[in-house]
């Protein structure tokens, strides 16, 4: 059962309080995220706020980060696909964009990739907004907006720390594109998404 109308305000202060959001900002979208611990099992949720007409819009979603598996048959690799791709994985350098709609598992699919290069010989950077989940000996950024470190001065700061591998969380603008391309041409791996 919902709650009543009249705690609307007090449930949506709450809520950004425990994603550290600004509870005073009202007007501009705001994205955090309320790590939780219940019965053992960590969850992670991700929390979104937009302005509207009517009042601010708080939209939660649940991340389960242990029954994740990074595996590209459980994906829907397998055969001739799932050669394809870890051959283009294994290069040394070029780009590889994982592209479809909201949910098909493009932000998996690259966690996925990154954790089969993962070894101590190679040194991955990621720039994500935000990080999804959290990979042991990977060097993560979370973009911060509101700080000036958005997605293209991440990555001009990225190259000069001499990656092996680069994700970028998504491809947003054309200075990020750009940024891409040119990396992928001097030596980089570069992995990343594009809606479709």
């Amino acid at each position: 059962e919902a709650p009543p109308s009249s705690s609307s305000a007090a449930v949506i202060s709450r809520v950004k309080i425990m994603a550290r959001l600004d509870i005073a900002e009202r007007r501009l979208p705001q994205d955090g995220r309320i790590m939780l611990r219940i019965q053992g099992k960590e969850l992670d949720l991700r929390v979104s706020t937009v302005p509207t007409s009517f009042g601010e819009s708080v939209v939660m979603r649940l991340l389960d980060r242990q029954t994740i598996n990074f595996d590209f048959p459980s994906l829907g690799f397998d055969g001739e696909r799932l050669d394809e791709f870890l051959d283009v994985l294994e290069r040394p350098h070029g780009i590889l964009l994982v592209t479809g709609p909201t949910g098909s598992g493009k932000t998996t699919t690259l966690y996925t990739a990154l954790s089969r290069l993962n070894t101590a010989e190679r040194k991955i950077i990621t720039v994500e907004d935000p990080v999804e989940y959290q990979l042991e000996g990977i060097n993560q950024i979370q973009v911060k907006p509101s700080i000036g470190l958005d997605f293209a001065g991440a990555l001009r700061s990225i190259v000069r720390q001499d990656p092996d591998v680069i994700m970028i969380g998504e491809m947003r603008d054309l200075e990020t594109c750009r940024i891409a391309i040119q990396s992928s041409l001097t030596g980089h791996l570069v992995l990343s998404t594009l809606h479709t």
